[in-house]
């Protein structure tokens, strides 16, 4: 089992970033009350199980982290793999799904404190192989030139989207394999322990499928239609 060091104000800096990302996405579909409940049933189910200290046995097979990232993988999975969910995803406003990568900017300010508490390796900081922050940072500006000033044209949002959906992946790639579970090839001598507890467990579990669906999202919109 795996402690974490105390983190009360990165905990409370999440978490208020958490609740940002998920209003943002609230916006995004047009403040929509059933994907609201949703959201928010699934952060309190998810965060009742980060306090039991589930996650935190981590050499189990399958790994119990399976039981967080599954279930957003697989209705992103539905949402694209359906005709009703192609409807919906294609309804979702696209300035807010650009506007939701803001929250990049807190998260990896969060991880950069939790490397500091040695609750996460270097790698997964800006310091180490995690560029994220770049999406965060760029993210208010390509919103004003793209739907304030009309600057930006189709072209230069999709090759945002596809730049910040490379570099999502990055960070999840290296952070799932960074994470003490029997799939671990990185950061053995610091391993990402961080997202085992609350509030992190809703960073895999929450905010990063957000942000994976908003990239989706916008780039399937941006190959088929006009801003």
């Amino acid at each position: 089992m795996h402690t974490l060091p105390d983190t009360a104000l990165l905990s409370l800096v999440f978490g208020l970033t958490t609740g940002l990302a998920v209003w943002l996405f609230y916006l995004a579909a047009h403040r929509s009350g059933r994907v609201l409940l949703v959201l928010l049933a699934w952060l309190l189910g998810q965060g009742a199980v980060g306090l039991s200290g589930f996650y935190t046995i981590s050499r189990s097979l399958p790994p119990r982290l399976a039981l967080l990232l599954g279930p957003p993988l697989l209705l992103i999975v539905a949402l694209f793999a359906t005709a009703s969910g192609r409807r919906w995803l294609a309804g979702l406003r696209l300035d807010m799904l650009t506007a939701l990568h803001v929250v990049r900017i807190p998260v990896e300010l969060v991880l950069f404190g939790l490397y500091m508490q040695k609750a996460v390796p270097q790698l997964m900081t800006f310091e180490g192989r995690n560029w994220d922050i770049l999406a965060g940072l760029t993210a208010p500006v390509v919103y004003y030139f793209a739907f304030r000033s009309q600057q930006l044209g189709r072209g230069g949002l999709l090759f945002w989207n596809i730049l910040g959906l490379a570099s999502l992946l990055n960070i999840v790639v290296n952070a799932l394999l960074s994470a003490p579970t029997p799939l671990q090839r990185f950061a053995f001598e610091q391993p990402n322990v961080a997202i085992l507890h609350f509030p992190f467990v809703w960073l895999p579990g929450c905010v990063v499928p957000l942000v994976l669906l908003a990239h989706l999202a916008a780039i399937r919109r941006l190959l088929t239609d006009n801003i």
